[in-house]
């Protein structure tokens, strides 16, 4: 019998550290050994980093953009754990010194763990390369809790990057992500974003294809935490028995 692979979690006071630590708790073939937070935060079950790595097979951060590179780098300089990283907000520059991390332990980086977001990803790119960019507008909308710090969230940014692949286009070239005042019309061929934060809403993403005689929506509804804490793990029980590299979610689920 194979032995549980072995969780810390990073940040583990937060939401997505204590979901977290609920769907580890309810699973057997992964156990959870530690729960760390910064340094400066104290609580019951609480230990150091340290020795929360010297613990574990693999550690889940959800944390913040800063934390995950130095969390990263910490695991790489000592061999190890292996990480799955999900903290949102993660720029060009913080993803590559994640992704140099990788040429020494395993790392699963996404920015949505959910199969159904990655699903989604899938049908967007298909949409978008036949659905003609003179005849079809794509518009990315996504709405988060009033807390979220980003925006536009990861997971938008990531369905965006599907709709400029399916187009053959770099986003960066054609995103319009701001839009006040007189802006004057749509320029053919964007892929525009509009953002909601409010209340406690815990994510809603839609892709509309938008033409003169109808309208295309695929979209996505997480209902709980849970959804995102379930993937994670799941990432974490395929990442802890890979070797080295730099791994996403489209990984996981090919297995």
């Amino acid at each position: 019998m194979t032995a549980p692979i072995r969780i810390a979690i990073a940040g583990a006071l937060g939401r997505m550290g204590q979901a977290i630590a609920a769907v580890v708790e309810a699973r057997d073939d992964v156990v959870l050994v530690a729960r760390f937070d910064r340094p400066d935060v104290t609580g019951e079950g609480l230990v150091s980093r340290d020795e929360a790595l010297a613990a574990c097979d693999v550690v889940i951060d959800f944390t913040t953009p800063a934390a995950s590179v130095a969390l990263a780098q910490h695991c790489a300089a000592r061999g190890g754990p292996a990480l799955v990283i999900g903290a949102t907000g993660i720029s060009e520059q913080d993803g590559a010194l994640i992704d140099a991390c990788a040429a020494t332990i395993p790392i699963v980086r996404a920015r949505n763990f959910s199969l159904g977001v990655n699903m989604l990803m899938s049908l967007v790119t298909q949409a978008a390369r036949a659905l003609a960019a003179s005849d079809y507008d794509i518009e990315v909308f996504e709405a988060h809790h009033r807390r979220k710090v980003d925006s536009p969230s990861g997971t938008a940014l990531m369905l965006g990057e599907a709709a400029a692949e399916g187009r053959g286009v770099d986003l960066n070239d054609v995103a319009d992500r701001g839009r006040d005042g007189i802006t004057g019309p749509r320029k053919t061929g964007d892929i525009g974003f509009s953002v909601l934060r409010g209340g406690d809403i815990i994510g809603e993403h839609s892709v509309i294809f938008a033409a003169e005689d109808e309208i295309l929506t695929l979209s996505h509804s997480a209902r709980d935490r849970g959804l995102f804490a379930r993937g994670a793990v799941q990432a974490a029980l395929w990442v802890g028995r890979q070797p080295k590299g730099a791994y996403d979610m489209q990984d996981v689920l090919r297995g």
